[in-house]
């Protein structure tokens, strides 16, 4: 298996997710996506922390503002629109579960973890869970791999092509 193309994290990368997350960032494997500013917006996470857990979610968005449009996307009812969409139309259900098999095939490039065999994030393949998980795949896999993350992403008032880490309250390190 090919591993997928990010980079290793640098103690400043770590430093700067835990900034954003307010915690200490675990099993950090690489930046899957960055802001314009080289900040990171997505941790790739390993399959199996240091303590043994397995964690399935490889794709984490880190970014704040990032993760507070999303979060607003998900308290105005956009996830059940979604849903709605997906129950809907064929060919897009088709692509989302063709996009949890690419992050299976992603985290599996990394590790396989037996308890978390065939489960990948977001509430995929077939409903719509959590949509900070699905905009971070879609970040980290670029446009046209996750649909629903790139809906959920276009439908956002953040962008990846505009720096917001040095806006007052983001809390990133210089």
């Amino acid at each position: 298996m090919t591993r997928p193309p990010f980079d290793p994290p640098s103690e400043r990368d770590v430093a700067v997710v835990t900034a954003q997350l307010g915690r200490p960032a675990r099993g950090v494997v690489g930046i899957a996506a960055r802001c314009v500013c080289g900040n990171p917006t997505v941790v790739a996470t390993a399959p199996r922390l240091g303590d043994g857990s397995p964690f399935p979610t490889l794709y984490y968005l880190s970014h704040p503002a990032a993760t507070s449009t999303v979060s607003t996307l998900e308290a105005t009812g956009v996830m059940a629109e979604l849903s709605e969409l997906i129950a809907q139309d064929d060919a897009l259900a088709g692509a989302y579960r063709t996009a949890h098999a690419s992050y299976l095939a992603d985290r599996e490039s990394i590790l396989v973890v037996d308890e978390i065999a065939g489960y990948s994030a977001g509430g995929m393949p077939d409903r719509i869970k959590c949509l900070h998980a699905l905009v971070a795949h879609a970040l980290a896999a670029g446009p046209g791999v996750n649909p629903i993350g790139d809906l959920a992403l276009a439908r956002t008032a953040w962008t990846p092509e505009r720096c917001d880490c040095a806006d007052p309250g983001v809390g990133l390190p210089g």
